[in-house]
């Protein structure tokens, strides 16, 4: 065993649990660059002999493996197995591989480091990948070893994709080798079936080139299971850059179909013609699909940001978030003598008491129905007069509401009693109204109305979501000039310029050089921002809350501010652990938060 066998990882050993097939998956390593040339790839190709059954970490019986580039045959590793458990004897008939042979032989943990060794910096092939690549993975599970999860190449997928039923009956490894006259028959030994699959390996990477398929990335994606138009269209994604951007898919007429963002394009695009693509709208756009359209961006901020407005701009068919953001509503308390609450599509430079924005009307009549639970807010669309008594409805005669109609209350101490709290609530400090209903809520579940109780714990929680998020928004919306910077991945900053919750500007930084120049072309070349009314005077409600998040990190550094950052010290930002318990728990796990 060399010093780098000997020195190989190894870990507690557990129990195995067969998994989707690691080499196949696009993130697995090994150490290959996905686009190196199939000439220039080192491929390791191996065959095991077992004595049946299922990957338990043993059962191993023989280990063929030959290394090749370039259609040369590097070095090769044989060696028989013993498994600790008597062979079957239909393995004796199928392989010649006797008990006898297997006595003297290196059991698997003895074989193993020898063998990863030879497997470094390689992909690995095999005939039916999963059953070998299983055992392999078993037995380095049970004894200890890492798995240095290679890229795999399964020449049984690739012979599905490349060879049709008029060429070959089936895709079996004897087939295949008569079919491509391999120097080596497979004889169900180890070693001769590895032999055998590296000549049909080339034989079916001579017949890639005419799918356009040329580097082992591609061959691995090749071969697994991706569908006529997904075949068709890959050419779709070449020559795309692979920086941070967004992707747009366009129809034949131009129009927008999908829009999406990555902080690489290429690789983002090019997974949407791989097998991990089951999504059946996709599947119909990309049918659809004749270009890609790429907008490189500075990082990936802009990135999203650019996304967001291009999809509200143009709606595209295919994507399902983010789109209509016209479409949000609003929570206000109207004007005159005895307000109440209206769910409206805008707000108006008058008003002054209002919560959201909510991405429906639903979802604002659930805040409603709290803040009616939680205060007197009269209910009725009336049009009161102080003058006029109007009759007064049901609520009134259940005790639900203070009858303003019919004047058995002020405007002075309806203002006082209804009005202020949601006032109060919504730009500053919600506590009147979660105490309310939190009383609510324990008065219900003492009288074992739990239902009831629950209708009132989502009731509470959109309150709570709904103030929290706009006092959010509005403590970076209300600065008019704010930069930021954070470390690049590849040294230098990524930095943003935000005018009133909206993203005015963005750049990198060169590594080794001072910012500031960056900061100041900006600046100059930032998108001018008024200031408006609402939390969200200049941009969508997404927008800004993407931009939060990207400086609420804490790799983020705020480099300079127009004005203060901040947020009510009695907010309702402190109700966040509420808010969290209402929409996960019960009621009962609400009685002691009153204060």
């Amino acid at each position: 065993m060399s010093d780098r066998a000997a020195s190989l990882p190894r870990v507690a050993p557990g129990e195995y649990v067969q998994q989707t097939l690691a080499g196949l998956d696009p993130t697995a390593g090994g150490g290959v660059d996905p686009a190196l040339p199939l000439y220039a790839t080192t491929f390791v190709v191996v065959d095991l002999e077992t004595t049946g059954g299922a990957p338990d970490g043993g059962g191993i019986t023989e280990i063929g493996a030959v290394k090749v580039r370039g259609g040369e045959e590097l070095s090769v590793l044989a060696t028989l197995v013993n498994p600790g458990v008597p062979i079957p004897p239909f393995i004796t008939v199928l392989t010649g591989i006797t008990q006898a042979m297997l006595i003297p032989a290196p059991p698997i943990e003895q074989v193993l480091p020898s063998f990863l060794e030879f497997i470094a910096d390689a992909v690995l092939v095999a005939h039916n990948a999963p059953y070998d690549v299983g055992f392999l993975k078993a037995a380095c599970a049970k004894h200890g070893y890492r798995w240095p999860n290679p890229r795999v190449l399964d020449t049984a997928a690739l012979a599905r994709r490349v060879l049709t039923r008029d060429e070959v009956p089936n895709r079996k490894l004897g087939t295949l080798a008569a079919y491509f006259r391999t120097a080596t028959q497979p004889t169900h030994r180890a070693l001769d079936d590895a032999k055998a699959t590296v000549d049909v390996l080339h034989g079916l990477i001579g017949r890639l080139g005419g799918h356009r398929v040329d580097t082992v990335g591609e061959a691995i994606e090749f071969a697994r299971a991706v569908t006529p138009t997904q075949r068709r269209k890959r050419h779709l994604a070449e020559g795309l850059p692979k920086v941070p951007g967004v992707y747009i898919f366009r129809a034949a007429d131009d129009r927008p179909l999908y829009v999406g963002t990555s902080g690489d394009i290429a690789t983002r695009v090019r997974s949407y013609f791989t097998a991990a693509e089951k999504r059946a709208r996709i599947s119909e756009m990309l049918a659809a699909a004749e270009r890609v359209e790429a907008v490189e961006c500075a990082h990936p901020l802009e990135a999203e940001v650019r996304e967001l407005r291009l999809i509200a701009a143009h709606a595209p068919p295919y994507n399902r978030r983010s789109k209509f953001p016209e479409r949000m509503v609003w929570l206000k308390l109207t004007d005159g003598p005895y307000p109440r609450l209206s769910v409206v599509r805008s707000l108006a430079p008058g008003d002054t008491a209002y919560l959201g924005p909510f991405r429906s009307k639903q979802a604002a009549e659930l805040a409603a129905a709290g803040f009616h639970d939680a205060v007197p807010l009269r209910q009725c669309t009336h049009r009161l007069s102080l003058r006029t008594v109007t009759p007064a409805c049901a609520l009134a005669e259940l005790g639900r509401c203070p009858a303003p109609c019919e004047h058995r209350i002020t405007p002075e101490e309806y203002d006082h009693r209804a009005a202020a709290p949601f006032r109060t609530a919504t730009a500053s400090d919600p506590q009147v109204v979660v105490d309310a209903l939190l009383a609510r809520i324990e008065t219900l579940s003492a009288g074992q109305r739990y239902e009831e109780a629950a209708v009132v714990r989502s009731r509470l929680a959109a309150v709570l979501r709904a103030s929290v998020r706009m006092q959010r928004l509005a403590g970076l919306t209300r600065i008019a000039e704010l930069t930021a910077a954070r470390r690049a991945s590849g040294g230098g900053w990524e930095l943003a310029l935000v005018r009133h919750g909206r993203l005015a500007g963005a750049g990198v930084s060169p590594p080794g050089v001072h910012p500031r120049p960056t900061i100041t072309a900006i600046r100059a070349t930032a998108e001018t921002v008024e200031p408006g009314h609402g939390p969200v005077p200049r941009a969508s409600a997404e927008e800004t809350e993407r931009i939060l998040s990207w400086l609420e990190r804490p790799e983020t550094r705020l480099v300079e501010m127009s004005s203060e950052w901040s947020s009510p010290v009695s907010g309702a930002g402190r109700f966040r652990d509420l808010l969290a318990k209402a929409e996960n728990g019960g009621s009962h796990q609400l009685s002691t938060e009153r204060s």
